[in-house]
């Protein structure tokens, strides 16, 4: 997925174009993709790529590898996969359990302004980067909890989303007291995500129901993206 060759077909205009570092095109094709999308929510991407961008340096929010195409890795990735989550989310609470970099989170507070998003990071300098751009754009509805995922409330959580914490086993395992029962963990995934279900453990069965929720394709290339969803029906 973070391979550049797989992303690169038909970004043919050069006014899509920046540069970072040594000749490295960063592009950004947004308002292209997403012309619905208002003039404040491209803004706000726009400076949440760049900001992003910057802060990879000391951070390592992102790969290397996926800077060039971060307008398709990760942010029309996350752009496609909240508006098929908040189908089912609404204006409900959301916990973002990820690596700590917004993504999904932020995305899904701009798209949805009035949803109840929650990102829980671990590490204090990257909770200051989110909450500083949650600031900035004035998205009230989305706080910052910086915790350890095994030191949530027991039950506190309904729906959840991950992107980049780990396999759909180790994720539903950590979460399994944290969400309640009939709650909700949507996992983000490429193509081979059927091969995390099948890996899940019988026994984690016993309380999780997974199924493929949504799939779904980048503005370009040829990966498919996939939105497994397990629902916890028994503590």
């Amino acid at each position: 997925m973070d391979k550049p060759s797989k992303f690169g077909k038909g970004a043919k205009d050069e006014n899509d174009k920046a540069h970072l570092g040594e000749g490295l095109a960063i592009h950004w094709r947004l308002p292209q993709w997403f012309p619905e999308l208002s003039a404040q929510q491209l803004g706000q991407f726009k400076v949440f790529h760049e900001e992003l961008l910057k802060a990879n340096k000391s951070m390592n929010l992102i790969g290397v590898k996926t800077i060039s195409h971060a307008d398709a890795i990760h942010f029309a990735d996350c752009i496609l996969a909240s508006r098929e989550m908040l189908k089912i989310i609404g204006k409900n609470e959301v916990f973002d359990i990820g690596v700590g970099n917004g993504l999904p989170g932020l995305i899904m507070s701009i798209l949805s302004p009035t949803t109840q998003t929650t990102l829980v990071v671990p590490d204090p300098k990257r909770a200051e980067f989110v909450t500083s751009l949650a600031r900035q754009f004035g998205l009230n509805s989305l706080k910052v909890v910086t915790s350890q995922i095994d030191k949530l409330p027991e039950g506190s959580m309904n729906f959840v989303v991950c992107r980049g914490l780990a396999s759909i086993s180790r994720s539903i395992l950590v979460l399994r007291k944290p969400v309640k029962k009939g709650g909700v963990v949507f996992h983000m995934k490429g193509e081979e995500w059927f091969k995390e279900v099948s890996e899940i453990p019988t026994q984690l069965c016993s309380f999780w129901r997974p199924a493929l929720m949504a799939e779904y394709r980048l503005p370009i290339g040829e990966v498919n993206f996939s939105i497994v969803r397990t629902d916890k029906f028994s503590e």
